[in-house]
Order: structure tokens, then C-alpha cells, then sequence
């Protein structure tokens, strides 16, 4: 599977998150949206609403990764809206193929996250369900943690079990994603990368960008 990097928001400007998708649109392939509750996390950011404005502003496909209780009511109305990915939470979700199958079905590809504790294997019936599998490494709620090394044996099982079902599922990691860690991440087996701080904290966010996507390119090609 092709590398592709999704700069998070999260770590951007929240006063000029226009500017923020304009910044690395020339360089990224998604921008990843954390939407927060502080309710199923412990951090409040942006809802729907931002996220409309924000798909008229950017021709970047909006990566909408939902950190809320309840995303069997709410993920729907992201995929209608028009995000390009919708991703929910196992922890979260009471009907998740229910729910998936309506991600689809309005137009944008089904994402479904693992937090750090939570384990692979139950869900490995779902494979076919989704177009994403999310692997958190770091607590979901804020940016700027440090990357959990504990959580990469489940990145490779991932990758074990997505490649046995041989579907087209990407295998997408978030949380303390950088220089110093994206390598580790696709020698595990990951092809899509979420980075916030990386990015936005860097002096120019389109070369950091480039600079993480060489990195996991040469990592994921290296026997």
C-alpha cells in the first residue's frame, strides 16, 4: 500500500484552520479532524459544523476521526456532509456494522479505532466491514504525547490480519507520530500516518510533511 500522511489539525491554529489546510495541501494526502466530546475523551475541540466550513475551504479530503460517545447517531451526518473518511471508536460504538455500513453507504470510507488497550483480534470479523483500521498510539484526547513503543506488536498483528483477508484496508496510526518514531510505525506495518505536532510545530509544514513520507516510504521498503 502507498504511504499517505494526514496532518492533524489538532496541533494547528484553531483561528486559522484554513490557512493551516493551505499549508500542507501541496504535500498531505488527507487532514485528519479529531473531533472530541469531553465526554468519551477528556478534551473538547470541534464538531460538525467546523467540519462544513473547513470542506469549503480545503480541497484536501477531510480524515473525520470521531473521539465521542454515541458515533452510531452522530458519524453518519460527517460522511453526508462530505468528509472523505469517517472513523469511530470500538469503545464507543453500540451497532458498529450498523453504523460503518451507513459511512459507506453516504460516500466516505469507514475508519474503525483501537485505543492502546484495546486488542485486535475480537475484531478481526469486522476487516470486511471497513476501510480503515486505526490503531491508537497514544491515549486518545490530546496532542503532544509521547508515542507508545508497547502498542506496536499490535500494529504487526494488525497488518497479519489485514493481509490474511487480503482486503484493501489501510492500516492508519495516530498519536506521537514524528521523525523519530514514523519509521518504527511502517516497519510495523502501517501505511497511513497521522501527525500533528510533527507538522504544525515544524518551521515549514509542507516539507515536514515530505520529509516524514520519505521517511516511512524507506522504512515500509526495506526487507
Amino acid at each position: 500500500m502507498a504511504v499517505q500522511i494526514s496532518p492533524s489539525i489538532l496541533s494547528a491554529d484553531f483561528a486559522r484552520l484554513a490557512d493551516a489546510a493551505a499549508q500542507v495541501g501541496a504535500a498531505a494526502d488527507w487532514l485528519h479532524v479529531d473531533v472530541m466530546d469531553n465526554h468519551f475523551v477528556p478534551n473538547l475541540t470541534i464538531g460538525l459544523p467546523v467540519v462544513e466550513s473547513l470542506l469549503k475551504a480545503t480541497d484536501l479530503p477531510l480524515d473525520c476521526h470521531l473521539m465521542i460517545e454515541n458515533p452510531d447517531r452522530w458519524a453518519p451526518a460527517y460522511a453526508e456532509a462530505g468528509a472523505g473518511s469517517v472513523t469511530i471508536h470500538a469503545e464507543a460504538a453500540k451497532a458498529p456494522v450498523r453504523t460503518l455500513r451507513e459511512i459507506r453507504k453516504l460516500g466516505a470510507r469507514a475508519g474503525f479505532a483501537l485505543n492502546p488497550g484495546t486488542a485486535v483480534q475480537p475484531y478481526e470479523d469486522l476487516l470486511g466491514e471497513i476501510d480503515m483500521l486505526l490503531v491508537m498510539t497514544v491515549e486518545p484526547g490530546f496532542g503532544g504525547q509521547p508515542f507508545l513503543d508497547i502498542v506496536l506488536p499490535k500494529v504487526r498483528k494488525a497488518r497479519e490480519l489485514i493481509d490474511k483477508h487480503g482486503g484493501e484496508v489501510w492500516l492508519q496510526v495516530d498519536g506521537g507520530v514524528s521523525a523519530t518514531t514514523i519509521e518504527r510505525c511502517a516497519e510495523a506495518g502501517a501505511d497511513v500516518f497521522v501527525a500533528g505536532n510533527a507538522v504544525y510545530g515544524a518551521a515549514d509544514p509542507a516539507a515536514a510533511v515530505r520529509t516524514l513520507r520519505a521517511q516511512a516510504e524507506h522504512a515500509s521498503s526495506t526487507p
